[in-house]
C-alpha cells in the first residue's frame, strides 16, 4: 500500500502509552454524546463567548448570556471539560477556551463537517451495519425511498441541501484555482465535465478561459439545478448540458465534438470499483490520443497530514450508510487498478492541491 510519510509514520506503530489508549476507546465509546455537546455548544454561542474574553466566564455569566437554564449549561460545560474544548480555573471558577475549543469554533473545515455529520449523516448511522451487510445505502431511508442519494438531492430538505453543498463545495472549491493551471495548462478548447453537478466548475473554467467551451454530463434533474445557478452568468452561453445516468453502462457520453479535456472532481467516489471501470471505459471510447482524462480526488493515502486522511476514511462511511452503499474515498492503488482495467494509463499526478486533492491525469 502506498502511504504518505505523514500516514506511514502514524499507521505502522503504536504510539499511545495504554491510559491514552484506553481514554480513546472511552471516547469512541461516549461520541454520540461528544459530537452533540460540540455541537451544541457552537450553536448556543457558549464558545463563541468563552472565546471573546480574556478572564474566562462563571456558570452563573453564561447563564445569562445564553438565556439556558443552569442545569443546561452545566451539563454542557462539565462534558466539554471532559472532552477537552474547554478549560477552567478552579480558584474563580471560570471557564476559557482550549485549543481544541478554539479549533472547533474557528477551522472552517471542522464547522463544514460538522454540520454536514448532523443534518446528513448522523440519524441514519444507525442503521450503518445494515448498509454494511447489505451494500445498500440503508441509512437514507430517513430521507427518501431513492435507491441513491443524488436522485433525491434536489428534493433533499432546504437544510440538508445546504450542508451536503457546503461539505461538497468547500473542498472542492479551495482546490478550483491549482486545478485550473493544472488543466488550462494543456490549453483545451473543449472540456466535458463528468458528474458537474451545479456548473461551478464550469462557470470557473469559462471566467479562467474566454474561449473554452464546456458541456455537463449528469442527472437531467441535476442539469436542471445547474441551469439555474448558471443561467445570466458571464460564459454561461458556452455551457450546455448532458443528461445521462451514469450507472447505465448502456449510455456512452457524447459523441457531437472532440473533447481535449474529459474532467472528472470529486466524482469517482460515489461509484463502486466496477461501476468506475464502466465508467472510465466509456470515457476511453470517446477519447483520442490527443486526449486527456484528468481525475481530481482526494486519495487518502497520498494526504500530507494525518487529519486529513481521518476526514477522508470517515467520509467513506457517508458513502456506505447514506449515499450509495458501495464506494469510497478511494487510495492511489484502487484508482490506478481502475484506470488500467479501463485501457487507460497514467500520464503524471499532481499532489496537495487545495485541501488535499490529488489530479491524475490519463491518455489512452
Amino acid at each position: 500500500m502506498h502511504l504518505s510519510p505523514a500516514l506511514a509514520e502514524r499507521y505502522t506503530q503504536e504510539r499511545m502509552t495504554a491510559p491514552e489508549a484506553q481514554r480513546l476507546a472511552q471516547f469512541i465509546a461516549w461520541s454520540p454524546m461528544v459530537f452533540q455537546v460540540s455541537r451544541l455548544m457552537v450553536k448556543f454561542g457558549i464558545l463563541d463567548l468563552l472565546r471573546d474574553t480574556n478572564e474566562g466566564l462563571t456558570r452563573a455569566e453564561l447563564v445569562e448570556k445564553t438565556g439556558l437554564s443552569d442545569y443546561a449549561v452545566k451539563v454542557l460545560l462539565e462534558g466539554s471539560l471532559s472532552i477537552g474544548t474547554v478549560l477552567i480555573n478552579p480558584e474563580t471558577d471560570r471557564y476559557s477556551l482550549s485549543k481544541a475549543g478554539w479549533f472547533l469554533l474557528n477551522d472552517a473545515s471542522t464547522r463544514v463537517n460538522m454540520a454536514f455529520n448532523h443534518d446528513v449523516n448522523y440519524e441514519g448511522l444507525f442503521h450503518l451495519e445494515e448498509a454494511l451487510k447489505e451494500g445498500t445505502p440503508a441509512g437514507l431511508k430517513h430521507f427518501g425511498s431513492w435507491p441513491t442519494l443524488y436522485e433525491g438531492l434536489s428534493r433533499l430538505p432546504e437544510q440538508v441541501q445546504s450542508s451536503w453543498f457546503g461539505f461538497d463545495h468547500f473542498y472542492s472549491d479551495a482546490s478550483f484555482p491549482a486545478a485550473l493551471e493544472v488543466v488550462f495548462g494543456y490549453h483545451p478548447h473543449t472540456l466535458l465535465d463528468v458528474g458537474g453537478n451545479t456548473g461551478k466548475w464550469a462557470m470557473q473554467c469559462v471566467s479562467y478561459d474566454q474561449q473554452v467551451e464546456v458541456t455537463i454530463v449528469d442527472l437531467p434533474q441535476q442539469l436542471e439545478m445547474m441551469r439555474q445557478q448558471t443561467q445570466g452568468k458571464p460564459g454561461a452561453d458556452r455551457i450546455s448540458g448532458y443528461g445521462m445516468n451514469l450507472l447505465d453502462s448502456s449510455k456512452d457520453f457524447p459523441t457531437d465534438r472532440h473533447y481535449d479535456i474529459i474532467w472528472m472532481s470529486q466524482f469517482l467516489d460515489c461509484f463502486s470499483m466496477p461501476e468506475i471501470v464502466s465508467i472510465l471505459k466509456r470515457a476511453s471510447k470517446i477519447m483520442d490520443s490527443e486526449s486527456r482524462l484528468c481525475i481530481m480526488e482526494t486519495l487518502w493515502d497520498r494526504q500530507k497530514y494525518e487529519t486529513s486522511a481521518l476526514c477522508l476514511t470517515m467520509t467513506s462511511v457517508y458513502f456506505t450508510d447514506i449515499a450509495n452503499g458501495n464506494s469510497k474515498m478511494y487510495n492511489t492503488e484502487d484508482m490506478e487498478s481502475c484506470i488500467l482495467s479501463a485501457g487507460l494509463h497514467i500520464e503524471e499526478i499532481h499532489d496537495n492541491l487545495g485541501h488535499g486533492h490529488s489530479i491524475i491525469v490519463c491518455r489512452k
